[in-house]
């Protein structure tokens, strides 16, 4: 009997558990941190800070964010089909108006809801 392919199987699941844990110690080795007091300072443009660092930021700032990257990915679709404009039929303009028909949706339903006032 040939146990050519079960010599691969063992050959390739030790190599895999190899790289992973490998992978794993190198990571650690690499990133390792020494104890230094400078470490864990907050350090900006050469400046000491002054005051409290580690302070929250509102979630008004998470928000406009989300609302950056939605719109924001939307408009590369929009991009994508401008591109393309002259290749396409009545229905892909359609099929666009659509589109942008429920982006606007969107956009005014944070309008109307408040999510655009900065508080």
């Amino acid at each position: 009997m040939d146990q050519t392919g079960l010599i691969y199987v063992i050959g390739f699941g030790f190599a895999a558990t190899t790289f992973v844990f490998g992978t794993i110690l190198a990571a650690w080795v690499l990133s390792h941190r020494r104890s230094r007091p400078q470490k864990g300072l907050p350090y900006e443009c050469g400046i000491d800070t002054i005051g409290d660092t580690w302070s929250r930021f509102g979630l008004a700032f998470y928000l406009y964010a989300l609302l950056f990257v939605a719109f924001d990915v939307e408009i590369i679709f929009v991009y994508l089909w401008a591109v393309v404009v002259r290749q396409v039929s009545i229905a892909g303009i359609v099929i666009l108006g659509i589109f942008l028909a429920i982006l606007m949706f969107g956009e005014l339903y944070a309008w109307r809801k408040g999510d655009l006032r900065w508080q």
